[in-house]
């Protein structure tokens, strides 16, 4: 796989795949493909100062929903979004 070093206050992340079953096992529909997530793993940040230090590579985050501009590399979707998009670090 090709490096992807965002510049500046972006940030690289990888989307999460949407789940196709809910927990009590209720199978959902293909429409609900459609729906971007919103959550997704940090792969790399950008070099500016004002980025959080939590946000760092392997961070699980909650972003705004149509956010960021998306890139496929390699066969891989990836969303670059500013950091200050990202509203939570899932711990």
């Amino acid at each position: 796989m090709k490096k992807i070093l965002p510049l500046g206050k972006n940030i690289l992340i990888k989307p999460a795949e949407a789940d196709k079953m809910t927990e009590s096992g209720i199978i959902l529909p293909d429409k609900s493909e459609s729906e971007k997530s919103q959550q997704g793993k940090v792969i790399s940040v950008g070099d500016s100062k004002k980025i959080d230090s939590k946000l760092k590579s392997g961070a699980q985050v909650i972003f705004e929903k149509y956010e960021g501009s998306e890139v496929e590399i390699d066969g891989s979707k990836f969303i670059i979004i500013e950091s200050k998009k990202v509203l939570a670090i899932i711990e």
